[in-house]
């Protein structure tokens, strides 16, 4: 069997799952799910504790984005109705303003911008647009780099960057396409310079968080963030390098990109095991025994379009392959097609010191289904 004629027969069982899951949260912004299965609601006013957690929670444009990859495939109309309910939510982010940050692309790509792209609905490229300029506002221009999370009480922010933001940066590639104005270009490219200058490590690990002089941007020191200690590898962040580098590669064609995205793909080759099962860091110790299968997802993803950039014909094989081996493991012993959970992907972790690990996150979902349309061949690109 091919590895398009596998990715297509899960992508039936996925269908089959999606279409019950759709209807069960209509009118949710899902994030994960809890004991009995189901999804909770980020769009649930009652949730609000924090001023970046409910409907500014940075997840919030994944849902939409099943709906979207769903809809591209399917042509089914209500995927088109489903991820606009979500799409039209999210609007109440830009009117809170104050809880949105450098996770606006996380939030609009794959809801909005992938609703112009589809259907051409100038509202939706409206939504975008502004989302952008959001973005291209937390620009420091001193530094090089985007800020990340906003004021926090217990730390001075101004000058932190994240990995996690090479993906937002597909927000300002697609403005300055959009409008043919180069000013979103720059940002986006200067940001992923400074990454690749201050974030990648000799071996190809990467940092989670850098923190700047945001008066002179002098680089200050790295921060441990979410793995599981500083100067480890955690692995969502890889597959943040690895799949955000070949975006930026793709939308700006500078080869320092390229040549960035294999150095990280390299170490995660290096670092993967026999089992494919993705640890939450690659340099955590062997007890506990967490895992993040929503870093696996991220890191095939990333793999499969770097395949399809690279010219060195080993490589390819190399990339595709280590890709389908992770998808195949997750298939085989992560993804719950049942209708006894809502979500797909099991055993998240959204850190190494979490209180709660091997859980659901929607995100997961999206990249673990955006992954197979990948390797079936289809021709839509979210990113």
């Amino acid at each position: 069997m091919t590895y398009k004629e596998w990715a297509n027969d899960e992508l039936k069982k996925v269908r089959v799952k999606i279409e019950w899951v759709a209807e069960n949260n209509k009118y949710k912004i899902p994030y994960t799910t809890d004991e009995n299965g189901v999804y909770d609601n980020k769009a649930d006013k009652e949730k609000n504790f924090r001023i970046d957690d409910g409907v500014n929670w940075w997840t919030n444009g994944f849902w939409a984005g099943i709906m979207w990859l769903l809809y591209n495939d399917t042509k089914a109309k209500k995927y088109v109705n489903d991820a606009r309910i979500q799409e039209e939510t999210l609007d109440r982010a830009f009117d809170m303003f104050y809880g949105l940050h450098h996770d606006v692309g996380f939030m609009f790509v794959p809801s909005a911008v992938a609703d112009y792209r589809l259907t051409g609905d100038m509202t939706s490229r409206k939504r975008g647009l502004h989302a952008a300029n959001l973005l291209a506002g937390r620009f420091n221009e001193a530094g090089g780099f985007i800020r990340a999370w906003n004021d926090l009480e217990w730390c001075d922010t101004r000058g932190w960057a994240i990995i996690d933001c090479m993906f937002n940066l597909s927000l300002l590639f697609w403005a300055g396409e959009e409008i043919k104005d180069p000013r979103y270009t720059h940002i986006a490219v200067t940001h992923a310079n400074t990454v690749a200058d201050a974030f990648v490590r000799n071996d190809g690990s990467v940092c989670h968080i850098v923190e700047f002089d945001p008066e002179t941007g002098r680089r200050i020191k790295s921060h441990g963030g979410q793995g599981y200690a500083h100067g480890s590898a955690w692995t969502r962040g890889q597959g943040w390098a690895l799949y955000g580098f070949v975006n930026a590669y793709l939308h700006s064609g500078e080869k320092k990109f390229l040549d960035t995205a294999v150095k990280v793909g390299d170490y995660c080759i290096s670092k993967i095991g026999p089992s494919y099962v993705i640890p939450v860091d690659f340099d955590q110790p062997e007890e506990p025994d967490y895992e993040d299968s929503c870093a696996a997802c991220i890191i095939a993803g990333g793999f499969l379009e770097l395949a399809g950039v690279v010219s060195d014909h080993e490589k390819k094989i190399k990339y595709e392959e280590t890709a389908f081996k992770i998808l195949e493991t997750l298939a085989k012993t992560r993804i719950d097609y049942s209708k006894e959970c809502e979500a797909l992907v099991k055993n998240c972790s959204a850190a190494y010191h979490s209180d709660v690990h091997h859980t659901t996150m929607v995100y997961a979902d999206y990249f673990y289904i955006e992954a197979l349309y990948k390797m079936a061949g289809s021709d839509f690109r979210m990113w």
